[in-house]
């Protein structure tokens, strides 16, 4: 037996509760049932076409390193889809843009870069996990403001500011937002980039899920911090192929700052890991000529599905807030502990053969004590999964009461 022992920083690391279950679901798939798995925000719509061409295409002899901030051409094209396609409406230069393996890396490079050992992020919870796994390995505190399913986790400028310290670097907040599904408005956006500049600590707004908003004119894409000219020097962008383009595995996403010490120092992180992949980028490249069309109707399947989902989950008498954008709805149930119930629905429990697998709420938490009896469900499923994950959902809430 080795006597060395793990750091601290390896041994306190945050499990994520998004894929906590895998082990479970995978156990219940071997023993021949079906998992619903609602639990991981991970699409069912086919990727477009041209990125899946674009893969088949590649056929350069030698697979070789792409520049550490990604390739020139790929980012050219994308700072002029931003202007003509992505509806921002100031011009975005290709020096703006660091290629990163993923949105996640993008969020890692963002958080490294503004931040030191010791040194205080917030958020709002229930808030992305990665927030504080990546705060976690570098080192930097999690400060949590906290919003209410009440009023639809609606984000509050005045609550921001009130939780600003003396240690408070950055602020990093979604929007729309995971697991809440909330869209900031134009206003409430520049009311917190104000707040940022004037108390003067960045802004990491993580854009991800902005080409998915729902109840709005076809087409409309959610506010955009790119937009608001005041907060430039205060601005972080993380962006990714992975939902926009349904396109989770290829791994391609970006941070957007006209900072220019900030984009270098993010720069430097990026060559010591060398460089982003090459295929996945004219990949994604690829995807940039996808046709407004396909937005449009996959922003019509995503709300739908939001509609059969909260319908569903009101019709079996659950207290559901409807979300605003992204796939994702945060609702609390009928039992004491989330966590347990989820655990029990995957290990012990099905329905004819089949189950669900939730994420439980608690771990999108900084605070202790919050979010015990929340999970997260993801509608980018198909509706009948949907349909029937709430049946079993029924039947798994009635079985556990009589337990």
């Amino acid at each position: 037996m080795s006597t060395c022992t793990l750091s601290r920083r390896g041994s306190e690391a945050p499990a994520s509760p998004i894929r906590a279950l895998a082990g479970l679901a995978r156990a219940a798939e071997a023993r021949g049932i079906t998992v619903h798995a609602l639990n991981i925000g991970q699409p069912d719509i086919s990727t477009p076409s041209e990125m899946t061409e674009a893969y088949r295409n590649y056929h350069d002899d030698v697979l070789a390193y792409a520049p550490s901030d990604g390739f020139v051409d790929f980012r050219q094209d994308l700072a002029v889809w931003y202007s003509d396609r992505g509806g921002i409406h100031r011009d975005i230069e290709a020096e703006d843009i660091v290629v990163t393996t993923g949105g996640s890396e993008a969020l890692l490079f963002s958080i490294a870069s503004v931040t030191d050992p010791g040194d205080e992020v917030l958020v709002c919870e229930p808030y992305y996990t990665n927030y504080a796994g990546f705060s976690h390995l570098l080192g930097v505190e999690v400060s949590p403001v906290t919003l209410s399913a009440s009023d639809g986790f609606q984000v509050h400028p005045a609550a921001i500011a009130a939780a600003i310290t003396g240690k408070t670097r950055a602020l990093i907040l979604p929007t729309p937002g995971n697991p809440t599904g909330t869209v900031l408005s134009r206003d409430v956006l520049e009311a917190i980039a104000k707040i940022c500049v004037e108390r003067d600590i960045f802004f990491i707004c993580d854009e991800v899920y902005r080409d998915f908003v729902y109840d709005v004119e076809p087409g409309t894409r959610a506010a955009s911090l790119l937009d608001i000219p005041a907060a430039d020097e205060h601005a972080i962008i993380i962006d990714s192929v992975s939902k926009r383009y349904s396109a989770c595995g290829a791994r391609i996403g970006w941070v957007i700052t006209r900072n220019t010490e900030l984009r270098e120092a993010a720069l430097r992180f990026a060559q010591t890991r060398l460089s982003p992949a090459s295929v996945d980028q004219y990949a994604a490249h690829a995807a940039l000529s996808v046709p407004e069309s396909w937005f449009r109707q996959v922003n019509a399947e995503y709300q739908n599905r939001r509609d059969i989902l909260v319908d569903g989950l009101r019709g079996i008498g659950l207290e559901v807030p409807t979300p605003q954008g992204a796939f994702y709805l945060a609702i609390p149930l009928p039992v004491d502990d989330a966590d347990a119930f989820c655990r029990w629905l995957v290990s012990d429990f099905d329905l004819d053969g089949e189950t669900v697998c939730l994420a439980p709420l608690a771990g999108f938490y900084r605070t202790d004590g919050l979010g015990l009896n929340e999970v997260r469900m993801a509608y980018c499923v198909k509706e009948d999964v949907l349909r029937r994950s709430v049946k079993i959902l029924e039947a798994g809430l009635m079985a556990w009461k009589a337990r």
